[in-house]
């Protein structure tokens, strides 16, 4: 489930979907340092998610410091600037086959 916490995602969903991860929304992640209120968000639907067995992905990475945060509560898959811009199916590719 996309952009989980916005918009119309509700708890009521979360069992009458047929879905397996929750995509936490950029607007968290982004004010990830500026209240204790948002990081308490975050680390909630982390929590909830993995209670789940859902896949928790974050999303709009640009800093170290959220990446460590996210790290160190346990979300599973991270997305954003951070890690890199957006690239083609051609960079992909070159850089897998730099890396092996």
């Amino acid at each position: 489930m996309d952009d989980f916490g916005t918009g119309y995602s509700s708890l009521s969903v979360l069992y009458q979907l047929p879905i397996n991860s929750l995509k936490i929304d950029q607007s968290f992640v982004r004010n990830l340092n500026s209240t204790n209120r948002t990081s308490a968000i975050i680390k909630t639907i982390i929590d909830m998610g993995r209670n789940l067995d859902f896949y928790v992905v974050a999303e709009g990475i640009e800093y170290e410091d959220q990446a460590s945060f996210l790290c160190k509560n346990h979300c599973h898959i991270g997305q954003g600037y951070y890690f890199s811009h957006p690239l083609s199916s051609h960079e992909v590719q070159k850089m897998l086959v730099k890396r092996h």
